[in-house]
């Protein structure tokens, strides 16, 4: 079973020795609404199987024999709820392949897995036999772009929706307001984008064709509004609804916290957000409607005499019981537009209602346990999303995200697990534009959909590494841009120079972690540069496993065989900083050369004490000396082999020093 590139893992698959070819007379039919999103999803499923196998098919489109090859029947058309039935099984035998399923949805995520099957020996492409059943763990499986602090066209949308899709995943949570900008049109106040968007917004037929396009899809889109903290961009365009009198609102342009909150003791917010809100919920059919609220500390409520007065009027304790009645007024509101409010753990109140929706993002980094506030949210009566542990922004390996087990061990009731509606990974964009934006999506998030998707037991990251390389360049034939943009920047760093060093060099560096991307004092603004060296990086560097399982190999049994696979990888770094240093006239390219030369300098140390068998404390010095260079971050990067190498010197201080 290890041999197949599936992601997610389904819940159920079985092996026959048969195998289906595909060739030029392969056809799909249709049983049951033929055009609708099956159609599509056929047509694309078509394009997708010719192109990767190179067969020229003479049906390009669905047809209604119903001796078809590949033989789709579903029963209903669904209309995306978090009750769509998304199962499906699937049938592949010498003769045809069957698809079941009880929705149109269902049959789609038969085909992506169906996709995923194909394989080739030397002749030819073929799905090999096999039975699947299948069915998702979880009924909400999101991913949230933050479209604020760096807007993101609407093509870019479309290939990531692709790509959600291709991994079963259903909601699209479109994070449109914050400090940075209000990112859609509204006709009601355009002041909105007259002042708060730097021209950078979706129109409403844009929003509409991003939500049809979503459907098509089997994703659901769930907009976010955030207040009524994040709110620079609002008030920048409407000042007289904020919580501070004569405060100069300005759309932000750094990334963080800020002050600026609007006024919830004042009548005039809530009917602004009640005909904003009547503009914009038509927009999306989805029955969610995220309000944010989360981030708000205050301030400027504990600045304003008006509004202290009105807490203890209304005997409101706090700025949560303030915010607490902000978000019931918002409630009601919403309530009458026929969409129910979610927003961030924050708004979990004593007195918030249990109709809200909860999104748990706090955990470790926050001061609380992992799972906390999804569990407490469960345990109270909410339906809760859980993304603490999926924020993907903070460029940890895909190993910490795919090791969360959004449910952990805690003891729930059928009807508490039940309001574990499911999890969202989440894109925000402080450091992300859109040439770089895919390559901090992907391949993680695929990872992170099959936690989502798959069986609870399904969390082998051993078995889980290999099948992310494939579907990682899978991607690609859906528009990804995470491999091929990296090289961009890199020929944009050394202006068209060869970049092959700069390639070896990205390939053991990795992001600084967990927001601590701002060393030297530099403050990243919405328009500085992303087009440096650590935008060229990833969160889990190309070698990083690769290396780290060689030396694990090579210190657990030192054989020849293990020590020149170490080799290998020592003398290809040993060499790359000779090629560095031929790039001319690269300024951006200057302050990685005192990371490669110490890198060099170890590792052709290290050759040579693993070829000689021996080290002396002349050279082991030497070595820690470098260690020491090796381990601090350099232009927003840290070297990831680090840890590898340093093992590689105590096994030579351990095994070979001269007495």
């Amino acid at each position: 079973m290890e041999t197949y590139n599936l992601m997610p893992w389904p819940s159920e698959i079985r092996e026959h020795n048969t195998r289906l070819v595909v060739d030029s007379e392969l056809t799909i039919s249709i049983n049951g609404n033929s055009k609708g999103r099956v159609y599509t999803a056929v047509t694309k499923f078509l394009r997708r199987l010719s192109g990767r196998t190179g067969v020229f098919l003479d049906k390009g489109f669905p047809v209604e024999d119903t001796q078809a090859t590949i033989q789709i029947s579903f029963d209903e058309v669904s209309n995306l709820t978090i009750e769509t039935d998304e199962s499906y099984s699937l049938e592949i035998s010498d003769k045809n392949v069957l698809i079941k399923a009880k929705t149109d949805v269902g049959a789609m995520r038969a085909l992506e897995t169906l996709l995923q099957t194909v394989t080739s020996n030397e002749t030819q492409y073929y799905f090999p036999g096999l039975s699947i059943n299948d069915q998702p763990r979880f009924v909400w499986r999101g991913l949230m772009i933050d479209v604020a602090r760096h807007f993101q066209p609407v093509d870019v949308l479309k290939r990531n929706l692709d790509a959600m899709a291709s991994v079963k995943m259903n909601v699209f949570h479109w994070h449109l307001i914050d400090d940075q900008g209000f990112r859609i049109e509204s006709k009601v106040f355009p002041e909105l984008t007259e002042l708060a968007s730097d021209g950078l917004f979706y129109t409403q037929e844009q929003i509409k064709d991003v939500v049809a396009y979503a459907d098509k899809l089997g994703i659901r889109v769930v907009p976010e509004f955030d207040v009524p903290g994040h709110a620079s961009a609002i008030l920048t365009a409407f000042p007289e609804l904020g919580s501070k009198p004569g405060y100069v609102y300005e759309v932000e342009r750094y990334s963080g916290v800020f002050d600026p909150t609007l006024d919830p003791t004042n009548d005039k917010t809530y009917v602004f957000l009640e005909r904003l809100f009547t503009e914009m919920t038509p927009l999306f059919p989805d029955a969610y409607f995220h309000i944010g609220g989360d981030e708000n500390e205050g301030k400027h409520w504990d600045e304003n005499e008006q509004i202290q007065k009105f807490k203890q009027k209304h005997k409101l304790k706090t700025n949560h019981d303030l915010q607490t009645y902000f978000n019931i007024k918002l409630e009601v509101i919403l309530n009458k537009l026929g969409k129910k409010l979610m927003g961030w753990d924050e708004i979990m109140t004593e007195n918030m209602p249990t109709t809200a929706v909860i999104h748990s993002w706090r955990g470790e980094n926050e001061g609380f346990s992992k799972g906390e506030t999804l569990i407490a949210a469960a345990k109270s009566g909410y339906n809760t999303v859980l993304s603490d542990g999926f924020y993907i922004d903070r460029m940890q390996s895909v190993v910490e995200h795919y090791s969360v087990e959004p449910i952990g061990d805690t003891k729930l009731t059928a009807e508490e697990r039940k309001r574990i509606l499911g999890g969202e990974v989440t894109m925000w964009s402080e450091l992300v534009t859109p040439l770089t934006i895919d390559s901090r999506i992907w391949p993680r998030t695929a990872a992170i959909a099959e936690r989502f998707w798959s069986p609870k037991e399904v969390n082998d990251v051993d078995l889980m590494l290999p099948r992310l390389d494939d579907v990682s360049f899978r991607l690609e034939e859906l528009g990804i841009t995470h491999l091929k943009n990296r090289h961009v920047i890199l020929r944009m760093m050394t202006n068209n120079q060869n970049i092959q060093p700069l390639v070896e060099l990205s390939n053991i560096c990795e992001p600084l972690e967990i927001y601590t991307r701002n060393e030297n004092g530099t403050e990243y603004k919405t328009y500085s540069p992303f087009t440096l060296f650590a935008d060229a990086c990833v969160a889990d560097a190309v070698d990083k496993f690769a290396i780290k399982k060689s030396v694990q190999n090579f210190v657990a049994n030192p054989s020849e065989e293990s020590k020149q696979s170490v080799l290998v990888w020592l003398h290809i770094l040993g060499k790359n900083h000779q090629e560095l240093m031929k790039i001319e006239n690269a300024p951006n390219v200057q302050p990685l050369l005192p990371l490669s030369k110490s890198l060099s300098e170890t590792t052709l140390l290290l050759t040579e004490i693993l070829d000689d068998k021996q080290v002396s404390q002349k050279q082991l010095g030497e070595l820690k000396g470098l260690m020491q260079a090796l381990k601090k971050p350099y232009v927003d990067v840290e070297l990831v082999i680090a840890e590898d190498l340093e093992k590689l010197v105590l096994f030579s201080e351990q095994n070979y020093l001269r007495k």
